[in-house]
């Protein structure tokens, strides 16, 4: 607007310039030289200002500047979400991600982070991981046991802002309201549920620990008003005892092992023990078996011995019995023939065949029955 006026002004003094000229130029017609000719002297040069186009041009320029100091708009990116305050008040709902205009001066925007943030509550962190986009660095929670020793613990919470009620959020606990929601909701958890164990117990208890902190953080967050934030996870990473507790643990577990490495040797005897029983039991029926098999293929041949005996017997008459005794008699007579040093044993009753004997050859005698 400025602008615009100086240039009127220099519109309006460049035109009286040349309406000041125009009438000396006409009076030196009629006076001067009286001849009707100007005046000699300088040509004084005429003035033409024309700023009717260069003005608007100016005011295009002069807007597009208050523009860009003013900014207008907003850009809400992804992961994020516009809190738009006008005249000091939020609005209820929190802007999505995406161009949004406002009215300078009367209406302003808080970008709220909504993606996943991360508090390592540790002693001992790596420079690495000490700091980043949304990571939060805190000492270990330090709680009393059962017995009131103090314990260390160590974690990892990850959690978000709730995108639907972000608004809300920020304007009951401001824009801190992770240190007044999520860091003492987490250390007043921990203390509750660690307290109630003795130190001794805890590292074989983890589990069960680390389960009841987790539901015992997200039932408090989500009991909040307008559930300002969403746990997604908690690790419990270290559990860290006094000194004089960790050695009296170390002692009964050394203990423990070493009665766990009696038990095992006490045992391994046992199986050997009974591996040689076994295998001495083995041998004894192996050679019980052995000892019956013999005897029942003892038993067995003499009773097939009998029983064709029994048969020979039956089949036995004294007709056959005294054909033998001349088939004996027909080699005796053949032998004599040969050796008559030959003899000839005669069985009473004539129950038997009768036996005769080479003697020529004492190496080798031949019988026949």
């Amino acid at each position: 607007m400025e602008k615009t006026q100086t240039n009127k002004g220099m519109y309006k003094m460049a035109t009286d310039m040349n309406d000041y000229f125009n009438k000396k130029k006409k009076q030196g017609g009629t006076g001067g030289g009286g001849n009707g000719f100007p005046p000699k002297g300088p040509k004084v040069p005429s003035f033409d200002f024309n700023f009717k186009g260069s003005g608007f041009v100016y005011f295009i320029i002069g807007l597009v500047v208050l523009l860009f100091l003013a900014k207008p708009f907003t850009i809400v990116e992804e992961g994020q979400r516009g809190i738009l305050s006008t005249n000091g008040k939020y609005e209820a709902n929190a802007l999505l991600p995406g161009l949004h205009f406002i009215i300078p001066v009367i209406q302003k925007v808080y970008l709220v982070d909504t993606k996943v943030r991360i508090i390592n509550y540790a002693d001992r962190i790596e420079r690495s991981s000490a700091t980043g986009e949304g990571l939060t660095v805190k000492p270990a929670i330090t709680v009393l046991d059962k017995r009131g020793l103090p314990v260390g613990i160590e974690m990892t919470v990850q959690y978000r802002l709730n995108a639907t009620n972000a608004a809300q959020t920020i304007s009951n606990w401001g824009f801190s309201w992770e240190e007044k929601i999520v860091n003492p909701v987490v250390r007043d958890v921990v203390r509750n549920v660690v307290g109630v164990y003795d130190a001794e117990s805890l590292p074989q208890k983890r589990n069960e620990i680390a389960t009841a902190i987790e539901i015992g953080i997200s039932k408090s967050i989500d009991g909040l008003e307008n559930t300002p934030a969403q746990l997604e996870s908690v690790q419990l990473r270290e559990i860290i005892l006094p000194v004089k507790v960790k050695e009296q643990i170390e002692r009964v577990q050394l203990a423990k092992q070493q009665v766990e490495q009696a038990q095992q040797e006490v045992e391994k005897a046992k199986q050997d023990a009974f591996k040689r029983e076994e295998t001495e039991r083995g041998k004894a029926n192996a050679i019980k078996i052995e000892a019956e098999g013999a005897a029942a293929a003892i038993s067995i041949k003499a009773k097939a011995q009998a029983a064709a005996n029994k048969v020979i017997s039956a089949s036995l008459t004294t007709k056959l019995i005294q054909l033998e005794q001349i088939k004996i008699q027909g080699k005796f007579n053949d032998a004599l023939r040969v050796n008559k040093d030959a003899k000839i044993f005669l069985t009473p009753g004539g129950s038997t065949p009768n036996i005769w004997v080479d003697m020529k050859d004492r190496q080798k005698r031949t019988s026949s029955n």
